[in-house]
């Protein structure tokens, strides 16, 4: 069965990278997962990248990146309102969309579109995301584009959690004896 959706920390998930977050799950299958950290943000600016990869711009984006997860640090990955060509990325619902494309990034700030840059991403191995939502590390909820597209980072745990009907302070699980 394939994902797709919204994987939000459990307060039992003790690993540091990922304490206090939201993962967009962008790809999942027998082979394993990818997904991006909606919630922290990242070291580098958004122009640092778009200089790096030779995208010229009309106006500056001094906003940081977004950190999306432990992986690759060198791989970014494009969220944006809209649609994805063949072969280009992941549409994740009818509004989401995501693309490791630097051709679609610089499609987009050419055309002033809004969209957030995250560097790096999260990886399971086969069967390592099943085996976490098994033992509680994550709760899961539908993808909803107001959280990943119009939220602030820093409020983006306390609205994936609003989606269940939670918030962190009701939010109890006895941590897992590891």
């Amino acid at each position: 069965m394939a994902l797709r959706g919204l994987l939000i920390a459990s307060p039992q998930l003790r690993d540091p990278n990922f304490h206090h977050t939201v993962v967009l799950l962008c790809h999942h299958d027998e082979q394993g997962a990818l997904g991006l950290v909606l919630t922290r943000e990242g070291a580098v600016r958004v122009d640092e990248v778009l200089a790096r990869l030779e995208i010229e711009v009309e106006q500056p984006f001094p906003a940081l990146t977004g950190w999306g997860g432990p992986v690759g640090d060198g791989v970014g990955f494009v969220i944006w309102r809209g649609e994805v060509g063949a072969h280009e990325g992941w549409a994740l619902d009818d509004q989401v969309a995501v693309s490791p494309s630097a051709e679609r990034l610089a499609r987009l700030v050419t055309d002033g579109a809004d969209f957030d840059l995250l560097l790096g991403y999260a990886g399971w191995g086969p069967g390592q995301l099943e085996a976490e939502l098994d033992e509680g590390s994550w709760l899961f909820a539908d993808i909803d584009h107001r959280v990943v597209l119009e939220t602030p980072r820093g409020g983006r745990y306390e609205a994936a959690l609003a989606l269940l009907g939670l918030s962190p302070e009701l939010l109890f699980m006895r941590p897992i004896d590891a």
